[in-house]
């Protein structure tokens, strides 16, 4: 049916192209591109070829489309940049650098402000403002103690050393009964471990520390099982200490052979 309606209009076009025809008429010959109607009617029965885009136009839409990609760019992280590098061409480059030297000034930017390094003192007062409210992505570590408990002062010396060694970290004490009224004393040393102001662990009692023998990297271990801080301790230190005196017992203990004499004395 589309060939015969194509015949037929062309056959009408001959008819009607006749000597003294008027210019207008014939600029649709000669201009195929031009946006009439006629010539849409003939460009959807194929009669004519579909328009060309104008140099000017094309560039405009390049433009449009590398405005997009970019867009992508300024939605995509760090480790996002990093991975989709490969999946960029060469022009888009120079936006890649530049926005990931953007992202790196952000993420700069955060560190450099949820630096910590020490350990602060808090009252009742300070309880929502420093641990519930204490902002996205931060781990609070919040120590509950009473002066004249040897324990508690220990905790609190191996606690400013980890406020130094892991910054990103925020570490509090508080007396216990300030923070908690009446709070039992029998609890103390008590820690508690917080992220984005939800409790994910809980340090109760000197037991739990293993009293007086408690050492920095233990504390640390223990810190580091909950999530609070990223150790570099490849195992428990309590561990090593378990084995040696395991090993100690062992070679303090007869063997098989002493057994056998001694009862051959007998």
């Amino acid at each position: 049916m589309g060939v015969a309606v194509a015949q037929s209009i062309e056959t009408w076009l001959g008819k009607r192209r006749v000597p003294g025809s008027s210019p207008a008429w014939n600029k649709v010959w000669k201009d195929p591109n031009e946006d009439t109607e006629w010539n849409d009617i003939l460009r959807k029965k194929g009669i004519l070829p579909p328009k060309e885009v104008p140099k000017e136009d094309e560039e405009e839409e390049l433009a449009l489309q590398q405005q997009s990609i970019v867009k992508t760019y300024e939605d995509m992280t760090l480790e996002e940049l990093d991975d989709n590098e490969d999946e960029f061409g060469e022009e888009d480059e120079a936006a890649i650098e530049m926005y990931r030297q953007k992202r790196l000034a952000e993420w700069k930017a955060t560190q450099m402000k949820n630096v910590f390094g020490e350990i602060v003192e808090i009252s009742g007062q300070d309880y929502v403002k420093e641990v519930n409210k204490a902002g996205e992505g931060i781990w609070v570590v919040l120590h509950l103690y009473k002066q004249g408990i040897p324990l508690c002062s220990l905790i609190n010396q191996h606690m400013n050393t980890l406020a130094r060694k892991f910054p990103q970290t925020k570490f509090l004490k508080s007396i216990s009964t300030t923070c908690i009224p009446n709070y039992p004393d029998r609890n103390l040393p008590t820690i508690f471990v917080y992220f984005e102001g939800e409790m994910k662990a809980q340090f109760i009692g000197p037991l739990v520390f293993g009293g007086m023998n408690l050492k920095l990297e233990e504390l640390e271990w223990r810190l580091s099982e909950s999530g609070a801080v990223k150790t570099d301790l490849e195992e428990n230190p309590k561990k090593q200490i378990e084995d040696k005196l395991m090993s100690s017992i062992r070679c303090s203990l007869p063997t098989r052979k002493d057994s056998d004499s001694e009862d051959e004395d007998y």
